[in-house]
């Protein structure tokens, strides 16, 4: 019976992680490194450094689009859009908040942060008419958020401090995730922790982690959440990739507390994590700079896919198809079941 009940369980395990790559396509080489992207449009869409912005046309790859926000050099790590527009906010000071209309591609700056500690990690849109940016506090260490409501973009004030060191990291466009109740930003450096905000009232909370932190290149680099309560973080160490210890974590509090998932068992340093649709968060794909795992268990477990490298940010297209983007390219992972 045990040897039966053992190859039962060795059969599930292999049909969990049954998937493989079938295929990766570039579709996109160019002398740039991206960091955030979005779908839209049967199109990858994508910011990043040459103050480069454009398109791919997923349906014909050869249909593509690049414009320059800025005569400047600017460097963008930023990414968010609603029905009208996209918006991308370069690192660095001023942080100039730039619209792109969706129809014609025409841009504006809309919105200026002047201070001299501006550095915009993360922008995500909760709804067409609500959008938070998160960038590194000033002297203060005051929480430093911009809001978009309603068409215009404003400072939000609060009075939450936080730690000496205490940032996060602008690897990937997702330290910030939302559901219509919260938003949740997850910082890194030498505190890695999470803060939700009631979306109602905007009131913060603050939560520890298990994950690695104490170091400035260690903590939290994305999240993502399925509901109100369960939620996935990766992250690591960038001067470390291969360290694998206390990287990965979920939770089904809503954030509140965290457990430490795949600790030794995982293929490192990692900076994007998205949850397939439809899967209730069961199924979710990550990417790091040296790879791109899988996990079918609620991040419980990972398998590496590919060893492919330079990768930053993931997003899925459809069940089976995948866009990363990284240095110097965008490419579409297609997956075998």
């Amino acid at each position: 019976m045990k040897k039966i009940l053992s190859i039962i369980f060795l059969s599930a395990g292999i049909c969990a992680f049954s998937q493989q790559v079938e295929n990766i396509e570039t579709i996109l080489n160019d002398k740039i490194s991206i960091r955030a992207i979005e779908l839209y449009d049967h199109k990858v869409w994508y910011s990043g450094t040459e103050a480069k912005f454009g398109f791919v046309d997923l349906k014909d790859y050869k249909n593509q689009k690049q414009i320059k926000l800025s005569e400047e050099k600017l460097e963008f790590r930023t990414l968010g859009q609603n029905k009208t527009s996209f918006y991308a906010i370069n690192i660095g000071s001023p942080g100039r908040f730039f619209a792109i209309d969706k129809k014609d591609m025409k841009s504006q700056v809309v919105f200026t942060d002047p201070s001299q500690t501006a550095f915009y990690d993360a922008l995500h849109f909760v709804n067409d008419k609500l959008g938070y940016t998160f960038s590194d506090a000033d002297k203060d260490n005051l929480l430093k958020l911009a809001v978009y409501r309603n068409g215009n973009w404003s400072m939000l004030k609060s009075d939450l401090k936080l730690n000496e060191g205490e940032a996060a990291f602008a690897a990937s466009n997702t330290n910030i995730s939302s559901t219509q109740k919260y938003l949740w930003i997850a910082t890194g450096g030498k505190a890695s922790r999470i803060l939700r905000m009631d979306l109602k009232n905007e009131k913060i909370e603050v939560f520890n982690t298990p994950f690695v932190q104490g170091e400035s290149s260690q903590g939290m680099y994305s999240i993502d959440f399925y509901d109100d309560h369960f939620g996935i973080a990766v992250g690591g160490d960038y001067t470390k990739q291969e360290a694998n210890i206390n990287n990965i974590a979920t939770t089904n509090d809503g954030g509140k507390t965290w457990q430490v998932q795949a600790s030794g068992q995982n293929a490192g340093y990692t900076t994007c994590v998205k949850i397939k649709p439809g899967s209730k968060g069961k199924e979710m794909i990550a990417v790091g700079d040296r790879h791109i795992s899988y996990s079918s268990d609620f991040g419980k477990t990972w398998k590496k896919i590919s060893d492919e490298k330079g990768f930053f940010v993931c997003e899925w297209i459809d069940a089976h198809r995948i866009a990363v983007a990284g240095n110097g390219k965008i490419s579409v992972v297609k997956l075998k079941f």
